[in-house]
């Protein structure tokens, strides 16, 4: 298929991934880290949700670029990134950090992993990581290289994913906790392989080194997934938001700090560790949130997609404006709308009335929900 009404060119890449993602009869695409990222298969959202929590699904999501960072100052350069106290980080693990700028908002939100004292990949989220760390590099005359490999990760998620890949690649994969990672043989290769992944229910990451080797790599998860019950699959939204799992660019930007996030635990203030940003941080910590993620559960019919983002007022209709819903979808689990909205200060506890104007035209009342709204 075409991608979508998509008008391509070289701004916009294909991944390792994408033949057999049409193969599969993908319906759309989204464009993250200017490369394709597949949205929806052939199933409702619905029973994508279910087949999610229930079986194993195979994801494209090579979207996730690395920022590799090697050098005699690679570990100077990944501390001044973030506001996480990385002094302790171990080879082989895999840790999610805050990325700020000097008035300490998000820059981005990547997981990185160590691959050696001075060795690290930072798996992004979609916002132009490289840049950012080549400019600090460069300014701060740092004995670095900061490049893209060829890296594309492909996710294999559910709850069942754990013995498909013991299928493919032994019963050591039992082995690797969460948020770990381990090297495994491929054709000849070592590639590494993490447990982790955008969704709740469990599963692994593939960091494939060699873009050649994609279309192998699909093929033998897809037909060693077969008894399993495997599809296609992508991020699905229900569950995403279900879990509390925020996407950079809806549920937060530059404008928003750590602490507006619940990143704050990720958050070293004590001077131990310095990092762009951090007189910025100091600040806010002292000053107080002013904004704070939440979960909003609404009523009504199951809501439409969230294109842009819809207003929530305190109490009824006619109150006073206090977030916006970012991301929205009806939960059969807990048959209701929820969402995700940054909730001013003085109204963000759990409990309180709030009304949402979604796209539909419609006026629905709800109430603000810790996250996540299912553990």
């Amino acid at each position: 298929m075409s991608e979508s009404g998509l008008n391509m060119s070289r701004r916009i890449r294909r991944t390792p991934y994408t033949d057999r993602v049409e193969a599969h009869g993908v319906r759309g695409f989204s464009v993250v880290n200017h490369m394709l990222l597949p949205k929806a298969f052939q199933a409702s959202r619905e029973e994508d949700y279910w087949h999610l929590r229930e079986q194993v699904q195979i994801w494209d999501v090579s979207c996730q670029r690395q920022v590799e960072i090697r050098g005699r100052d690679a570990a100077r350069l990944v501390q001044w990134m973030t506001p996480r106290d990385l002094r302790k980080a171990q080879r082989g693990q895999c840790l999610y950090v805050p990325l700020v700028d000097e008035t300490g908002g998000m820059i981005n939100d990547p997981v990185l992993l160590k691959l050696d004292e001075d060795h690290f990949w930072l798996s992004i989220a979609d916002s132009d990581v490289m840049l950012w760390a080549k400019g600090l590099a460069l300014g701060a005359g740092m004995d670095v290289t900061v490049d893209e490999p060829d890296v594309s990760p492909l996710a294999v998620q559910g709850p069942k994913a754990e013995d498909l890949l013991v299928k493919i690649f032994g019963e050591e994969i039992r082995d690797i906790k969460f948020f770990r990672y381990g090297w495994f043989d491929f054709q000849g290769t070592q590639q590494l392989i993490a447990r982790s992944g955008y969704s709740k229910q469990g599963g692994f990451e593939i960091y494939l080194r060699d873009g050649t080797l994609g279309p192998a790599l699909w093929d033998r998860v897809w037909d060693a997934g077969i008894e399993f019950g495997i599809t296609p699959g992508c991020p699905n939204l229900i569950e995403r938001i279900e879990g509390g799992l925020l996407s950079y660019g809806n549920e937060f930007t530059r404008e928003n700090n750590p602490f507006e996030c619940g990143l704050g635990v990720y958050c070293t203030l004590d001077g131990s560790i310095d990092f762009v940003g951090r007189a910025a941080l100091q600040e806010v910590k002292q000053q107080g949130m002013q904004r704070l993620i939440r979960g909003v559960r609404f009523e009504g019919a199951p809501c439409p997609s969230c294109g842009k983002p819809w207003p929530v007022t305190a109490g009824g209709p006619d109150g006073p404006q206090i977030g916006q819903i970012t991301s929205a979808a009806y939960s059969p689990r807990l048959e209701c709308n929820v969402g995700l909205s940054m909730i001013e200060r003085g109204y963000w506890e759990p409990g309180r009335a709030v009304t949402v104007h979604s796209s539909d035209g419609l006026v629905r009342p709800g109430e603000v929900s810790k996250l996540p709204f299912v553990q």
